[in-house]
Order: C-alpha cells, then structure tokens, then sequence
C-alpha cells in the first residue's frame, strides 16, 4: 500500500488560543505529519503513529484537530495545493483525516 501524501497551504495553526501563523502549511509524507510556518519552518512533526486527528463537533467545516507530541492543534484548512481553486475547506478536512486514518493503519509494513 502507498504512503498517504497530503498537502496543504495557506493553513492557520493555533496552539491554546493562539495563532501561530495564518498561512502555514500540512504536510503528510514518508509516515509523517508536519506542521510549517509560512516560511517553511517546522512548528512540529511526528510519526502517524503517534499522531491523533478529528473533527471538531464546535467549529466550522473547514476545521480540523490534531493532536502532535502532546500538543493539541487547531487546523483552518483551506485550499489542497494540488487541487482546484474550487476545493473547499471542508473537502480539504475530509482529505486530511483520511489521510492521518490510512498512514496509522499502514504502521505494520513488512
């Protein structure tokens, strides 16, 4: 089975309230969840593995939870970078869950 590979830009990431930036990027590659600020630095990465992911009941479509090294995320999902301008947010969530599902499944590779 392939590796998941999602993409991502224009992400806002918030730890507890705050920002920590508005057009960061989500990138799924190699069994790993990274989290980048708009200038391509790392604000945190981990294995799938370890990495849990949901869809917050409270908040818009366009929003996702993740949960890296401890440290809760919220995610404002807009545009997928390889998909058209039309892609909305909310498809963007969809795409990431499944993607965060299928690469923690894919753990056992022989």
């Amino acid at each position: 089975m392939a590796e998941p590979e999602f993409t991502a830009t224009g992400v806002r990431i918030e730890r507890s309230l705050r920002s920590l930036t508005r057009a960061g990027q989500v990138k799924i590659r190699d069994g790993r969840l990274e989290l980048l600020t708009s200038y391509g630095r790392e604000i945190d990465s981990a294995p799938l593995g370890s990495v849990q992911a949901s869809k917050p009941w409270f908040s818009g479509r366009d929003r996702a939870r993740a949960t890296v090294n401890g440290t809760r995320y919220l995610l404002t999902l807009g545009r997928l970078e390889d998909a058209p301008e039309e892609a909305s947010g909310e498809a963007a969530v969809r795409r990431f869950l499944e993607a965060v599902r299928s690469g923690r499944h894919g753990d056992a590779r022989g």
